[in-house]
C-alpha cells in the first residue's frame, strides 16, 4: 500500500510537470486577481442607494375591458395549475416532468434540490396576486433553500433563475430572507470570477469554488450570451449590500469587452477566460449571443438612462449586426 501511494504522488508530480508555460502563468495571474480584488474591497467605498422606480401592475384593480379581464383570470388558473402540480409532485425539486410525474434537475442546476421552480416563480406569484402561493415559497426558501451544497452550477442560470427571483421576490415583499439568499448566493458565485483575466467561468462548484467551462464551447472560452448577462444582478446586490465587489466584476466584464478588437465590429460568441482571446468568430443575436444583448439596453433603462456607455455599445453593435 505504502508503495502503491508512492507511485500513484508521484504520478500526480508528473502531471504537474507536464503543464504548459501558458498554463503556469495563466496560475500565477489567476492568484495575483484574487489579491487584487481582496485590496480592492477593503479600498472601496460603499456605493449609493439605487433609485427604485415605483411598481406597476400590482394594485391596479380589475381591467374595464371584460375581454381583457377575461384573459387575465385565464391566465392566473394556468399559472395556478402548474404551481399545483409542481407542489404536489416536484416540491422541492429544480423541475418538474409534468407526464412522468415527478421532479427533475437538469445539469445547469447541478445535482441537488434547490427548489428553481420555487424561486423562479415568485415574483409572477405575487404579481399575479397568488399570495397563499408566494408564502408557500417563502417558506420553503427560509427553511430549506441552502448554498453551501456539493453541486455544480451555471453561472448565467442561476444568476438570472436564482438571484434574479430572489431580488423580484425581495423588491416586491419587502421581506429580508429572499435579500440575504440572494447575497449568499452571489458570494458562491465570486470564485467564478478568479480567472487570469476576470471573465468567469461558465459552471461553478458551490462548495469548493472550483470552475470549468462546458466541453463543447469553442477552445475553452466562456459565451458572451452567459458572462455578458449577470450586469442587472449584480449592480442590485452592490446597491443593496454597499458592498462594490459585484458592480466592480460586472464593470471589469464590460471594460474588458470594449478595449478588445472585434472581428468586422461584432462580438464573437467565445471568449478564453485564460488567454483573453475570442474563440471561434462565431456571432449569434440567437442562443449563446442574445441576452448580452438584451442586458445592454436594459442597464440602459435600468439606469433611467444614464448608462450612455451601455446605450452606446448596444448601439454601435447593432448597427454592425444589420450590416452583416
Amino acid at each position: 500500500k505504502i508503495r502503491a501511494d508512492h507511485e500513484k504522488a508521484l504520478e500526480e508530480a508528473k502531471e504537474k510537470l507536464k503543464k504548459s508555460r501558458d498554463e503556469i502563468q495563466a496560475e500565477i495571474q489567476t492568484e495575483k486577481n484574487k489579491v487584487v480584488q481582496e485590496l480592492k474591497k477593503k479600498d472601496s467605498k460603499p456605493l449609493p442607494p439605487v433609485p427604485l422606480p415605483n411598481l406597476i401592475g400590482i394594485n391596479s384593480g380589475e381591467p374595464a375591458d371584460p375581454d381583457i379581464r377575461e384573459k387575465r383570470n385565464k391566465i392566473k388558473e394556468m399559472m395556478k395549475h402548474a404551481w399545483d402540480n409542481y407542489r404536489q409532485y416536484g416540491w422541492g425539486h429544480n423541475e418538474l416532468k409534468p407526464i412522468a410525474r415527478k421532479g427533475h434537475s437538469t445539469n445547469i442546476f447541478g445535482n441537488s434540490q434547490m427548489g428553481a421552480t420555487i424561486v423562479d416563480a415568485l415574483d409572477t406569484l405575487y404579481i399575479m396576486g397568488l399570495h397563499d402561493e408566494f408564502r408557500e415559497g417563502q417558506e420553503w426558501i427560509d427553511k430549506n433553500l441552502d448554498f453551501s451544497v456539493n453541486s455544480e452550477v451555471s453561472v448565467f442560470e442561476v444568476n438570472i433563475r436564482f438571484i434574479g427571483g430572489l431580488l423580484a421576490a425581495y423588491y416586491l415583499s419587502g421581506q429580508e430572507v429572499f435579500k440575504i439568499k440572494a447575497v449568499q448566493l452571489a458570494g458562491k458565485l465570486l470564485p467564478a470570477f478568479n480567472t487570469p483575466t476576470g471573465i468567469p467561468w461558465a459552471m461553478v462548484n458551490l462548495k469548493s469554488g472550483v470552475g470549468r467551462n462546458w466541453g463543447w464551447a469553442s477552445a475553452g472560452s466562456s459565451i458572451l450570451a452567459e458572462f455578458g448577462t449577470l450586469h442587472m444582478e449584480f449592480v442590485h446586490l452592490s446597491y443593496l449590500t454597499g458592498d462594490p465587489v459585484y458592480y466592480n466584476k460586472v464593470m471589469h466584464i464590460r471594460k474588458l469587452l470594449q478595449k478588445m478588437d472585434r472581428p468586422n465590429g461584432l462580438y464573437p460568441n467565445y471568449l478564453n477566460p485564460r488567454t483573453g482571446r475570442w474563440g471561434q468568430h462565431h456571432t449569434s443575436v440567437g442562443g449563446l449571443g442574445d441576452s448580452f444583448y438584451e442586458y445592454l439596453l436594459k442597464a440602459w433603462l435600468m439606469s433611467d438612462k444614464m448608462d450612455m456607455e451601455a446605450r452606446k455599445m448596444y448601439d454601435d453593435a447593432i448597427e454592425v449586426i444589420i450590416i452583416h
